[in-house]
């Protein structure tokens, strides 16, 4: 086994040459075997923080470049040179002269065999939430300093001499419990044993109330190391304050923990009502999350929670276990996924609030109109060019483009597997490919649309068109139960899907919608709908906002002669 070592903030000055070609040695070891995975090398020009940790979806990014491994030997090393790929210069030689802090990474891949016969090569998550710099078991050298000196021509040396420690799972409490299962669905699937996890909230007064059981709220979220938002003891007194660049805010993190104290006093005060909360836990082969859909390449996973986990939860800890007691909400990824659940499985819930949502909407994923659009990064007229942006802030100013994201993306992975967002849309809404990889919405070099496959995302992803073919069909289960918030200064332009979304929905007649679209005036990315308070501090009150008003709620769309009084002590 490779061991585990403590990297220390400490450099080495040392020389590369000016072809920025470096050897990454995989270290000799006794029973050691070959690997597959992505190799990173990170350069960054602040010594602050590990390079690893300097890459970063904008502007400000450290370099990184990447390159697919496959049965590389211990004992052996491989050559970063020439053509490789990177982000944000895409080639080692548009490097400048000068010192850099350097650090290797290699991401580890595992074959899996699926059930559609078949095999790749794929990150499987190991309880980080697929983070490429903090998964366990990942090997990386420490940062040192270099100088690319131009009258230098040796390659640098780099060894990957330690390993990212295991992750401890978090311990029970009174309030917060933690389940995990093997879903049969998923291990068929995948061909190898695969999990579903939740994070459950009690109400209080749960274990005193044998007798009752509960409405269930499911909250989508990405993943997390436990419950989010819930804190039973005061902020630390002796926290050291971060500056919020986004919200421009000082001490942040002091208000993050007040806001979840101020949470956990509200859950277990009289008023408020007494409920399930669940943050379902399903990171997957190509994300931290699956979009709790049945998709062709990340598997069935919304039948897998579906009926499999939640049932077990309800089971477990006294859930009512039918529809019209289950609430489903989140923001953001957990925003799309609370709608498309609704959809998907319309008698299976009884109102989704949908915060922010993903893309609900393909004639607008962001800025792009996948059935009508040629290119996806750029506006081309017969002599000029604009690219797409892909990122802004409440004032309209831009930190990436939709080209620079995706490069990232590239550059932390091939075929479909760096574990960020544009790839995870891409796995979960493609077909498979004939390689067993998702086929591609667009050329991730180019830009170019595949008309194709656009055409299929829509029959089975697009949100918006679903609702509308299939309001015929559907509509009773639907009507009155869909409830949209977005900022109209979203930071993802997700607002733009969501002006679409509205146009459809409110055509609906035979039933009527009689649902919700609401916005946020130049409100960012999370605003969940609450006008009477900032972004900053919306953001951290779904639980809190969207429970109650759920509650009040069902009454109307309850059926006749259901228990709404035993859980409300």
């Amino acid at each position: 086994m490779f061991a585990i070592r403590i990297v220390f903030c400490c450099f080495f000055p040392l020389v590369m040459s000016a072809q920025t070609r470096f050897s990454v040695a995989l270290p000799a070891q006794e029973e050691a075997t070959a690997l597959d995975g992505r190799l990173l090398i990170m350069l960054a020009r602040s010594g602050d923080n590990e390079p690893r940790f300097q890459v970063r979806g904008d502007y400000k990014s450290a370099q990184i470049f990447g390159m697919d491994v496959e049965d590389w030997r211990p004992g052996t090393a491989l050559m970063f040179e020439g053509d490789v790929f990177g982000y944000p210069l895409q080639q080692m030689a548009e490097l400048p002269p000068g010192q850099y802090y350097v650090q290797a990474l290699l991401h580890k891949y595992e074959t899996f065999h699926r059930k559609d016969g078949h095999v790749v090569k794929m990150p499987m998550d190991r309880g980080e939430g697929q983070q490429w710099n903090l998964a366990p078991g990942n090997l990386y050298s420490k940062p040192v300093l270099v100088t690319l000196d131009p009258r230098k021509t040796d390659a640098f040396r780099i060894e990957l001499t330690e390993v990212i420690p295991p992750i401890k799972k978090p311990a029970d409490t009174k309030y917060v419990k933690h389940i995990e299962i093997q879903s049969k669905l998923l291990t068929e699937f995948w061909g190898r044993p695969m999990f579903l996890g939740a994070h459950v909230l009690l109400p209080e007064g749960w274990a005193e109330h044998p007798d009752v059981r509960y409405p269930v709220a499911i909250y989508h979220n990405h993943f997390t190391p436990d419950f989010g938002g819930f804190r039973t003891e005061p902020p630390d007194p002796d926290l050291k304050p971060v500056y919020s660049e986004r919200f421009r805010l000082d001490g942040y993190n002091r208000i993050v923990q007040q806001e979840a104290y101020d949470f956990y006093k509200m859950w277990t005060g009289p008023d408020f009502p007494r409920v399930l909360a669940v943050e379902i836990q399903h990171p997957c082969p190509f994300y931290d999350d699956s979009y709790a859909v049945n998709s062709a390449n990340v598997g069935p996973y919304g039948d897998a929670i579906m009926y499999e986990l939640i049932p077990e939860i309800e089971r477990r800890f006294r859930g009512i276990g039918e529809g019209w007691a289950r609430l489903t909400y989140g923001g953001s990824t957990g925003g799309w996924e609370a709608l498309a659940v609704q959809v998907m499985y319309p008698g299976e819930f009884n109102g989704c609030y949908a915060a922010c949502p993903d893309p609900i909407d393909f004639r607008a994923y962001s800025l792009v109109n996948i059935y009508e659009d040629k290119n996806a990064y750029a506006l081309a007229g017969d002599f000029g060019h604009v690219d797409r942006p892909d990122q802004r802030n409440y004032l309209g100013q831009i930190s990436m483009t939709l080209r620079m994201s995706n490069y990232l993306e590239l550059t932390l992975g091939t075929k479909g597997r760096s574990g960020q967002q544009w790839d995870i849309w891409e796995a979960v809404y493609s077909p498979v490919g004939k390689d067993g990889y998702p086929e591609r919405i667009w050329d991730k070099v180019s830009g170019e649309i595949n008309p194709a496959v656009a055409a299929y995302w829509r029959e089975h992803y697009d949100l918006s068109y679903i609702l509308k073919r299939d309001w015929p069909e559907n509509g009773d289960k639907w009507r009155g139960k869909i409830h949209i918030y977005c900022g109209d200064m979203d930071n993802y332009y997700l607002n733009n899907a969501v002006y679409l979304a509205e146009e459809v929905l409110k055509s609906l007649d035979e039933p009527p919608f009689d649902g919700e679209v609401d916005y946020g005036d130049r409100a960012e990315h999370c605003w969940n709908g609450d006008h009477t308070q900032p972004n900053a501090i919306s953001r951290l009150r779904y639980h809190r906002y969207f429970i109650p008003k759920w509650v009040k709620e069902i009454q109307e769309r309850s059926p006749e002669g259901v228990d709404l009084t035993s859980w409300r002590y």
